[in-house]
């Protein structure tokens, strides 16, 4: 089932066009934010859209691609806006460097928190159709009628009492100077043409021939190669090493002891790679080579005990609540550290050169990946040039820039010289940025009518934002930790939801839907328990506790229902699990129909998965994204686990941290039920309901409660589909 519908509605944030004649006669178009330089100050015009005579439309793009598709579906609200003709549309890279010298004139570049279309709607939008107001208005003058009489449509400008005409090229130039208007008037959703269809992705067809570049297929005349391994155990240090062996080889070029980690510069990268084992490093590991995973349990169990916490959500009277309740349901839930295994590794091309310093690489934030490479060469940010690539995964782990880091240090050892730094797998894995372990103990009380009277949500977990980001947590409290807790929908009266933060020396990092990655398969499966207690459909039990202040989680939960035939009879040994969550600006639902053989081989039969992201910008663009997310959820939600012996990660590749093969991917029917006047994400949303839907159905299946991933720990396979 699909359904959409759409009612428009202006974000507060304000931008205005600016515009100047491009070198080739055409229309460019730019915008800068209050506070901020005129962008016509700048050497370059920062254009959004360029008008070439040849009637091609140059889109421009400014966040980085890595499969989640909305190198097509920005520049689709654009064209929409613009009535271009689709078909002439070429979308090209913003650099990082162009952002900097035009003092941030496309604004933020990352490309995290699935917000790329939900925070540049409006901008990307108003570029578009200023566009248009322009090219009217120039074709107004040169027939002399009024631009009220004209319209447009596929790249032309048309005066129906005349029966004429103009293609967007001819006006191009006419256009470029005129002054833009300060307010424009941007389409009802409802007419879209280009916007809200499932228009193929202008990446695939340079992807299935080669022709697109990754950060690791960077070729620069005269590379090296560059081989990394860190200390094993986090934060160690190199104490000596010994690379005698290896010095006088053929292809080798230098090794670098660079205190934190050890580098071999070769002529190609697999000499790189294979001298770098026979290089003997002794590691200062320091206090922490003796950790372990159940002295990390420990201390998270240490967090419970802790006697300040920080409140994250304080309704009504929780504790009394709970003392008088007469059915109280407790259950502690656990979720493990997991790695992120793109499958472009982390990989980085320096070359420091007497002026400049040059930068290949993937990343999610090209503007921090230029930040960190000045500040790591010491130069001027000025100098350095970000070539935008196309990125070979993301997850989270490449907004982070401690490949950068590492490849510039290297390049200032060898000035003059490009290098290619390539971390290989079992550096990948056990040097990561991982999504955090978290401990979560839950206790609520059933009232007399089977709802929900009070629920206590008590966290126990690393922070990201303390560790990662060193930022100061508001009242204490990390967002991620506590995410679908502290923002539940159901109408309890009382929550009380609180929070022990508990780092560790292992690193945490933003894991693709981060906290929602793990928290909704908590909180719905301890729903279900709930809903068990009080005898209850699990359906039922979530409708009867979402009032009218959550009108979209019941809209998305019934129509998720609905197309699961939720209720109706399954076959024999086929049972059901369902959730509902909200996450990144949208709202999501999954039910999952499975079942369980005695060896404990769960053949998952359909996933039906719901998402309300406001408006579907590309429903084949979301589809694909829904799909992705069961692939990437299934993976963890089965194996994935990072587990520490003696300080030190145990998995290494894919042998021991598996991944989801094709044979075992099962059919995902995508329920698109997007609501409008709102914009919400969609990279990360639908993974958020999938492991509380499965868990939930594998419960009824087996009757037992399932309380920690993944489960391979329980003794549960994933079936071929």
């Amino acid at each position: 089932m699909k359904t959409q519908s759409h009612t428009a509605k202006r974000p507060d944030r304000r931008f205005f066009l600016k515009t100047s004649a491009t070198a080739v006669a055409g229309l460019s178009l730019g915008f800068y934010l209050p506070g901020r330089s005129d962008a016509s100050n700048t050497p370059r015009l920062n254009a959004w859209v360029e008008v070439l005579p040849n009637d091609t439309v140059v889109i421009r793009y400014a966040r980085t691609e890595m499969g989640q598709g909305s190198r097509t579906s920005a520049p689709q609200l654009v064209a929409e806006e613009l009535d271009a003709d689709w078909s002439r549309v070429r979308v090209e890279y913003v650099p990082a460097h162009e952002n900097l010298a035009s003092k941030r004139a496309y604004g933020d570049m990352a490309t995290v928190g699935s917000r790329t279309i939900r925070q540049s709607q409006d901008y990307l939008r108003k570029a578009g159709a200023t566009a248009r107001h322009m090219l009217v208005a120039a074709a107004a003058q040169q027939w002399g009628v009024p631009a009220s009489d004209c319209t447009t449509a596929k790249g032309r400008v048309m005066h129906a009492a005349s029966k004429r005409s103009l293609s967007y090229g001819k006006l191009a130039q006419a256009a470029a100077k005129l002054e833009p208007p300060k307010e424009v008037k941007l389409k009802d959703p409802k007419t879209w043409v280009i916007a809200g269809k499932p228009i193929a992705r202008v990446d695939i067809p340079d992807i299935v021939t080669g022709r697109i570049r990754y950060g690791i297929d960077a070729q620069v005349p005269g590379m090296l190669h560059a081989a990394v391994a860190a200390c094993p155990v986090f934060n160690g240090k190199v104490r000596s090493l010994d690379a005698s062996k290896v010095e006088n080889r053929r292809g080798i070029v230098k090794v670098l002891n660079l205190g934190e980690f050890v580098a071999v510069v070769a002529d190609n990268y697999w000499r790189a790679k294979e001298a770098l084992r026979e290089v003997a490093v002794d590691w200062d590991v320091g206090e922490h080579g003796k950790l372990s995973s159940a002295a990390i349990m420990e201390h998270f169990k240490g967090g419970f005990n802790q006697t300040e916490l920080a409140v994250a959500r304080n309704d009504g009277n929780t504790t009394e609540a709970l003392g008088k309740a007469g059915k109280v349901i407790e259950a502690e839930y656990y979720t493990p550290y997991l790695a992120h295994a793109t499958m472009e590794p982390m990989v980085c091309t320096a070359w420091l050169e007497p002026d400049r310093l040059q930068i290949w690489t993937s990343t999610q934030n090209p503007e921090a990946t230029l930040a960190t490479a000045a500040r790591t060469a010491g130069i001027d940010p000025s100098k350095v040039l970000v070539h935008p690539m196309q990125l070979g995964g993301g997850l989270g782990r490449k907004s982070p820039q401690d490949f950068t880091r590492q490849s510039v240090m290297i390049a200032k050892e060898m000035p003059g010289k490009p290098i290619k730094m390539v971390w290989s797998r079992e550096e990948d894995i056990q040097h990561g940025l991982y999504r955090p372990a978290s401990l979560v103990r839950f206790k609520g009380a059933l009232n007399d009518k089977g709802t929900i009277d009070a629920l206590h949500v008590r966290v126990s977990a690393p922070s990201i934002l303390a560790t990662l980001l060193r930022l100061p947590l508001p009242r204490g409290v990390d967002g991620q930790a506590v995410a679908s807790f502290s923002d539940h929908p159901y109408d309890i009266p009382n929550s009380l939801v609180d929070y022990a933060q508990r780092n560790t020396n292992v690193p945490v990092g933003f894991w693709r839907t981060v906290g929602h990655s793990q928290n909704p398969y908590m909180r719905e499966c301890f729903m279900d328990e709930m809903a068990a207690a009080a005898g209850k459909d699990p359906l039922a039990f979530r409708l009867s506790m979402l009032g009218g202040k959550h009108p979209r989680d019941r809209s998305i939960l019934e129509a998720v229902a609905k197309a699961a035939d939720w209720g109706k009879p399954l076959p024999a040994g086929v049972f059901r699990g369902i959730a509902e969550t909200e996450g990144y600006g949208s709202y999501t639902a999954c039910v999952c129909e499975v079942s369980v053989s005695a060896r404990g081989d769960v053949k998952i039969h359909r996933v039906v998965m719901g998402i309300d992201c406001g408006y579907a910008v590309n429903p084949d663009n979301i589809e694909a994204q829904v799909q992705g997310s069961v692939v990437h959820g299934l993976s963890a939600i089965f194996w994935g686990e990072m587990t520490v012996k003696e300080g030190r990660i145990e998995q290494s590749n894919f042998h021991d941290y598996r991944m989801m093969k094709l044979n075992e991917m099962p059919k995902v029917q995508t329920v698109i039920a997007c609501t409008g006047n709102f914009w919400g994400g969609v990279g990360e949303p639908a993974q958020a309901p999938l492991a509380p839907a499965l868990v939930n159905a594998i419960s009824a299946a087996t009757g037992k409660r399932y309380r920690s991933l993944p489960l391979k720990n329980h003794g549960l396979n994933l079936a071929r589909a």
